[in-house]
């Protein structure tokens, strides 16, 4: 296993990001845009951010099975119901809304990309080994699971 998979918690990667959009914006010229719509349209993502990470959550709880990112190995099923039916990562599609939701606020184009390199981070460091263990720990299950529903959207 390559040093960084499964390493790194991703709340940490999100609040480096977060520091990172901070920093672009800080920086870098903002997009004139007015506040009200700042705020609300922030305010939207901000919302949808923490529905997908809460509801992630609480459908791990009731399966009852691990929450652990960094440890994938441990689950004891595939949760595939509730939000699970229209995302494998609902957590870390969460995540990725609320870094939208901070730089749409600081009104950073530059900072905006900070949020794709924050899924491509995810991705190939935490999802991906996700994704192997979990096919060798449930087989045909998972795979039957992912061939229904998107890792992202």
């Amino acid at each position: 296993m390559p040093p960084l998979e499964l390493k790194i918690p991703p709340p940490l990667v999100a609040a480096v990001s977060a520091a990172l959009i901070y920093g672009a914006a800080t920086l870098l010229p903002l997009v004139a845009i007015s506040p009200s719509l700042r705020l609300g349209a922030a305010l939207v993502l901000a919302t949808a951010g923490v529905w997908l990470d809460v509801s992630g959550l609480i459908a791990f709880r009731r399966a009852k099975t691990t929450v652990s990112p960094l440890s994938p190995q441990n689950s004891s099923s595939v949760v595939s119901s509730g939000v699970y039916r229209f995302t494998r990562n609902p957590m870390y599609l969460g995540l990725a809304c609320l870094l939208l939701a901070w730089a749409v606020y600081l009104a950073s184009a530059w900072a905006l990309l900070v949020v794709p390199a924050f899924m491509a981070y995810i991705t190939r460091f935490q999802i991906k080994p996700e994704e192997r263990a979990l096919a060798t720990r449930f087989g045909s299950a998972y795979a039957a699971y992912c061939a229904r529903v998107r890792r992202w959207v």
